[in-house]
């Protein structure tokens, strides 16, 4: 039962007792009987005047209730003249103004916030209670290379990509350092904060490739220059001392052919120091349009006798329009001479290289059914050096790289399917 109710209901009562009892005691004498009937009427009518006073502000508290329950913090309430009714407004007006600005302060934080988030240099991957992803800013969607419309509310260890594997194994505080195809790595690490006393996580992911990739080239570029300024400086007089040696010995076979060898491994130490000096000295490329197609003919016929000899055929399924990329025809050439030459190597014997272009996106892909390659070593193929062959130098993949890495294409190495090998690149649109 309401408040109103139960008051009327007790002064209606107590009125209606008093004019009972007023007629049962001055029944005989009407005079009194009058004059107490106005008294009670008076009763009734500064019960009602109090019942409007007392009932006055527990309206307006109703309305302002209903005003924060509708989240609605601009209602505020006059004074009345009244002491009692106007220090309770002067509370609620305080309380109105405080919530008020409250919110404005959380709006606030919450747009710097979300601003902070989609602007970051840094991908932000943020996770609700359930560890499905809540949310993601445009840099971790660049990082990903993904659509946010697969991603959002799906579990991240559900999702097969590399990156979001590796989370999903992280614990909360720990981080991590990830290669993805051989050349681009992450750190990654995560967090977790309590939101309604349930922790959720955040996944914070930094891509370390431009910096990793200048650091190892400043590093193995330093010390091709020193090897090559020391080979350099001792080849040259040891070749001269030899040379002079053969010509004193030149009757006697056994020196002669001594010698000779002694002055044909120079001549390789020498060529190999200049094909490692050949990365560090790459000078930028000279971009003029260039048909795609015609540069991938171009290529591949330089390494047809060879593809003969191990039986290997090359077949072409080329876009039906040409393809006009940007690039330095004589580096990218070389580049692709060198993919052609790494999938030859794949193919043991008798097998296919398939050329495929694409128009949307701008792709090419060399394609090989050579033997694949082992996981263990997908990460570390395009480390500068790395090789898998006993006598390999390492030089082709890193010399590819540093050419693709200066075009600004992607890129990428991988064993699609058993037996399927491809070799991806990405022009610029």
């Amino acid at each position: 039962m309401r408040l109103r109710t139960k008051y009327i209901l007790f002064v209606g009562i107590i009125h209606l007792v008093t004019l009972a009892l007023t007629f049962i005691i001055f029944e005989d004498n009407k005079v009194l009987f009058i004059a107490s009937e106005v008294l009670v009427l008076a009763s009734i009518v500064v019960a009602w005047r109090l019942y409007q006073q007392l009932l006055s502000p527990l309206k307006t508290l109703m309305q302002g209730v209903d005003a924060i329950r509708d989240r609605d913090f601009n209602v505020k309430f006059l004074a009345t003249g009244k002491y009692e009714m106007d220090q309770l407004i002067n509370v609620y007006n305080a309380m109105i103004d405080e919530l008020r600005n409250e919110r404005t302060r959380q709006e606030q934080q919450h747009f710097f916030l979300e601003k902070l988030i989609n602007t970051s240099p840094t991908g932000i991957i943020i996770l609700d209670y359930d560890e499905c992803i809540h949310q993601l800013n445009p840099k971790a969607l660049q990082q990903l290379g993904l659509e946010e419309k697969d991603l959002l509310g799906k579990p991240v260890h559900a999702i097969f990509h590399p990156v979001l594997q590796e989370i999903s194994r992280l614990s909360s505080g720990e981080s991590k350092t990830l290669t993805v195809n051989g050349i681009e790595t992450y750190k990654l690490q995560k967090s977790h904060f309590i939101d309604r006393g349930f922790a959720r996580y955040f996944i914070m992911l930094e891509e370390l490739t431009v910096e990793i990739l200048a650091a190892e080239k400043k590093a193995y570029g330093k010390v091709i220059r020193m090897m090559a300024h020391e080979v350099n400086n001792t080849v040259g007089p040891v070749n001269s001392i030899l040379q002079s040696t053969l010509q004193a010995h030149e009757n006697s076979a056994t020196i002669s052919n001594a010698l000779q060898v002694a002055i044909d491994r120079n001549q390789n130490l020498n060529l190999f120091m200049r094909n490692f000096a050949d990365i560090v000295r790459l000078p930028e490329p000279q971009k003029k349009s260039t048909d795609l197609h015609q540069l991938l003919h171009n290529a591949s016929k330089l390494m047809e006798l060879k593809a003969g000899e191990k039986k290997i055929d090359f077949q072409f399924d080329l876009s039906p329009t040409p393809i006009d990329i940007f690039a330095d025809t004589l580096q990218l050439e070389q580049a692709l001479i060198n993919i052609i030459k790494n999938a030859m190597e794949a193919i043991l014997e008798q097998g296919t290289i398939t050329f495929i272009t694409r128009t949307l996106p701008r792709e090419l892909v060399i394609r090989d059914n050579g033997k694949g390659i082992a996981p263990n070593i997908a990460d570390q193929l395009f480390s500068p050096f790395f090789s898998t062959k006993r006598d390999g130098q390492g030089i082709g993949l890193t010399l590819t790289r540093e050419i693709l890495l200066n075009h600004g294409y992607d890129f990428s190495l991988r064993t699609v399917e058993a037996g399927v090998t491809e070799f991806s690149i990405k022009f610029e649109s």
